[in-house]
């Protein structure tokens, strides 16, 4: 069964790998966010269809579209496996890419939710450092393993497996408002949480 949905799934990853990526970032997206208002800290208020949509519809729209581009393109720039090469791109990610993807992050949200470019500079200043830093502890041993080992078709894939963990730090902090700041260490907790179980 399993071996059969694999097959099918990279045939359709082959012939259209921008909409096959983008489709794998909403699925990432959304279950992180299910998971994180269902299971792990859900608000008193009931679960938040919009909440979710916002969510997905970034991984569908944002994180899938340029996550292909740009890792296609540091594949290209700097092929290879060897241990150099990985850290450079591990570098590359975190102290470039990973900055970039928090301002596209807290920017679509924002506008998602009609909030002003004033609350969204407010809410990248506030928070950017925090997602930015609070993701190390993630993707960097995540990256090394994805550089060394897996092929760059699957890099995407591979990345949104482990997001959906991720995600429900990302769901926290993305939707909390600037002057809560002790959400960010509940969700920093969950989050560590949810990855040390998927290991």
């Amino acid at each position: 069964m399993f071996g059969r949905l694999w097959t099918k799934y990279n045939a359709a990853l082959e012939t259209n790998p921008l909409l096959i990526k983008a489709m794998t970032s909403l699925t990432g997206f959304t279950l992180g966010d299910i998971l994180a208002q269902k299971f792990v800290m859900p608000d008193e208020k009931g679960y938040d269809v919009m909440r979710t949509a916002r969510l997905g519809s970034f991984g569908f729209l944002v994180h899938g579209p340029t996550g292909h581009y740009f890792y296609s393109w540091l594949d290209k720039q700097i092929p290879g496996t060897a241990m150099k090469t990985v850290a450079t791109k591990v570098a590359i990610d975190q102290l470039l890419w990973n900055p970039c993807f928090g301002v596209m992050f807290f920017s679509y949200l924002g506008l998602a939710e009609g909030k002003s470019f004033t609350d969204i500079q407010a809410k990248i200043k506030n928070d950017l450092t925090t997602a930015v830093v609070g993701s190390w502890t993630v993707w960097i041993p995540a990256h090394f393993v994805n550089f060394r080992f897996v092929p760059s078709s699957q890099r995407l894939l591979y990345i949104n497996s482990i997001q959906i963990g991720y995600n429900i730090f990302l769901s926290f902090l993305g939707n909390k408002k600037v002057d809560a700041p002790e959400v960010v260490k509940e969700a920093e907790g969950a989050v560590t949480s949810a990855v040390d179980k998927a290991k």
